[in-house]
């Protein structure tokens, strides 16, 4: 198996249960990494069949920005579906931090996977 990934992908969106965060834009940072065949690609070395990151990012960060979920958990159940039906990515693993969300920490967040792991 291959691998496509994206990582540290900045967003801002309205997210959090608490009153003051319904009224601001957070920062999110989004860490990705999706299966992929690479191999058709290189032969051919055309965009059209590979998993275009760039589009991929293009989508992901529209869709975050355009919402206004309470959970971050929500949100990143959200992107994977969007992910698997958008982009048929068999497999990804996704983790979205929330920095400052916690005074003491650098940032929190969760990791999901998602899918079936191609050998």
């Amino acid at each position: 198996m291959d691998t496509v990934y994206i990582k540290g992908l900045r967003a801002e969106a309205v997210i959090g249960v608490y009153d003051w965060e319904r009224d601001i834009r957070q920062t999110l940072v989004l860490d990705l990494e999706m299966a992929s065949d690479n191999r058709r690609a290189a032969a051919g070395d055309r965009i059209e069949d590979a998993l275009d990151y760039d589009a991929i990012s293009s989508r992901v960060l529209s869709f975050i920005e355009g919402s206004e979920f309470q959970l971050i958990e929500t949100l990143a159940e959200r992107i994977a579906t969007l992910l698997q039906d958008e982009f048929r990515v068999p497999w990804l693993r996704l983790s979205l931090n929330k920095p400052g969300a916690v005074a003491e920490a650098d940032t929190v967040g969760v990791r999901i996977e998602r899918g079936e792991r191609p050998a």
